[in-house]
């Protein structure tokens, strides 16, 4: 099959086909004229791909779950813990919902003034949540903050300087 029906069947852009080819991810069988060719299995290999990715997976973690013969091998202790990651994806998700639904009635008079949403606050200033993986406590962030806070301070004076310097 071709690469404009495999990208047709499978609605999978071109691009990406090559690109997953370039990572090892799918391997052409040949060429008919410009166009590579892919085997039948490709289908199947490009939905194992998709649902992958859609579980959290990155392309490199994907290719590993290939053997060099092109077979599924999937490691089974790395399925557990991706889904472990997803169970605490998901709470933290729906404790965020919930406390959005929470914040959306409250009758208090201002959310400020609201201990669940004042709880939601102290939670997401923490990194629990929405972090993307912040590892750091708030010690540790803040002194982050302060070098990059004196790092700009020392940027900004030493344009005023090439500033003034090239008056």
């Amino acid at each position: 099959m071709d690469i404009t029906e495999v990208a047709r069947r499978s609605g999978v852009p071109a691009s990406t086909l090559r690109f997953y080819e370039e990572k090892g991810l799918l391997v052409s069988v040949g060429r008919r004229g410009l166009r590579r060719l892919f085997g039948a299995d490709v289908l199947d290999r490009l939905a194992l791909i998709a649902l992958g990715r859609s579980a959290g997976f990155s392309l490199d973690e994907i290719g590993h779950m290939f053997a060099p013969d092109g077979n599924p091998r999937i490691d089974r202790q790395l399925l557990t813990s991706k889904a472990d990651e997803l169970e605490r994806t998901i709470r933290k998700l729906s404790a965020m919902r919930d406390g959005l639904r929470h914040a959306a009635a409250c009758s208090a008079p201002s959310h400020m003034e609201c201990p669940t949403f004042r709880r939601l606050l102290g939670i997401a200033a923490s990194g629990a949540i929405g972090g993307q993986g912040r590892k750091t406590s708030p010690a540790k962030r803040l002194t982050k903050k302060t070098a990059i806070g004196a790092a700009d301070g020392a940027n900004k004076a030493g344009a005023g300087k090439r500033s003034s310097a090239a008056s």
